[in-house]
């Protein structure tokens, strides 16, 4: 789901019918825009607080969130700091032609200043 947002109870009630156990609030427009501009990416992920239905909990407030993500920075430093140090120096996955078979639009009717607008990103495929 788009956040930062709290779940209403209904929508919390749709997600565990849905079977969903963590719902993310951040990923999809950051994973869709580095998919197009052809870069690796992968997600860190950090569990911030129980969605509304949980008997076991009560309400979660703003203060007890921001609690937890600054007790998160510190365990997603450290992951971070391991994944820089294991990443491989030449990448093997095929991140840099994920738009070779996604532009469909003929290149000739691309506009000049769109073609000029989008070339860090296109100029391989429409010139």
């Amino acid at each position: 789901m788009e956040g930062p947002q709290f779940s209403t109870l209904a929508e919390a009630r749709v997600h565990r019918q849905m079977g969903f156990q963590v719902i993310g609030m951040t990923n999809v427009t950051e994973a869709k825009l580095a998919r197009e501009a052809e870069l690796c990416y992968s997600s860190l992920a950090m569990i911030t607080d129980y969605d509304c239905w949980h008997p076991g909990h009560d309400s979660v407030t703003v203060a007890q969130i921001i609690k937890t993500l600054h007790q998160n920075a510190g365990n997603a430093q450290r992951v971070l700091r391991e994944a820089v140090r294991t990443m491989p120096s030449q990448r093997t996955c095929k991140c840099d032609s994920a738009l070779g078979h996604a532009l469909l639009t003929d290149p000739k009717i691309v506009p000049p200043a769109t073609k000029k607008r989008l070339g860090l990103i296109i100029r391989k495929y429409i010139t």
